[in-house]
């Protein structure tokens, strides 16, 4: 029995003379067509759950809580290294996660959006970097280095904004 896997279209490959034909019929007997991880959004939270278990199993550790914050910031990912690039993110955070709750320290940018698009208020957008920047100063919000210095405010001015959207730590 022979299993082959690859990320390449092997009928295109056989079109394109790259791939022997006689290879590609003893392959095809029953093919198995899997998506990448960026077209399965549903699959993302279950298999983050699975391998944070997994991950918190193997290190000894306790198992450690998602937030839903960062539970969307997974599924809104690209994921061009697919399952085992999301597994890598959370074994990561898993590591680098010091209390009951995950932290993770992979900045997981979203593709570029059109700017002129107005699809959110502003009150969400403010929240969301304010949000950002807080997660990459590990909530440091004043000082040398902190959320407040980064973002041009008063320490008073970044807390009151945070009260006022509801920004909490984690």
């Amino acid at each position: 029995r022979v299993l082959g896997s690859t990320a390449k279209n092997l009928a295109e490959e056989v079109e394109k003379g790259a791939f022997r034909q006689d290879l590609f019929y003893r392959l095809q007997v029953i093919p198995i067509n899997i998506p990448p991880l960026r077209e399965r959004i549903d699959d993302i939270g279950p298999l983050a759950m699975h391998f944070l278990r997994l991950i918190c199993r193997e290190l000894g550790r306790e198992p450690l809580k998602m937030t839903r914050r960062q539970l969307d910031l997974l599924c809104a990912y690209q994921w061009p290294g697919n399952i085992r690039e999301l597994e890598n993110v959370l074994e990561r955070a898993v590591i680098n996660s010091s209390g009951p709750k995950l932290r993770l320290i992979d900045d997981l940018k979203k593709p570029a959006t059109d700017p002129t698009k107005a699809d959110r208020p502003l009150a969400d957008v403010e929240r969301d970097y304010i949000e950002r920047v807080l997660e990459q100063t590990h909530w440091k919000v004043s000082g040398k280095n902190s959320a407040a210095e980064i973002l041009g405010l008063e320490r008073s001015t970044l807390r009151a904004r945070m009260r006022k959207l509801g920004i909490e730590k984690p």
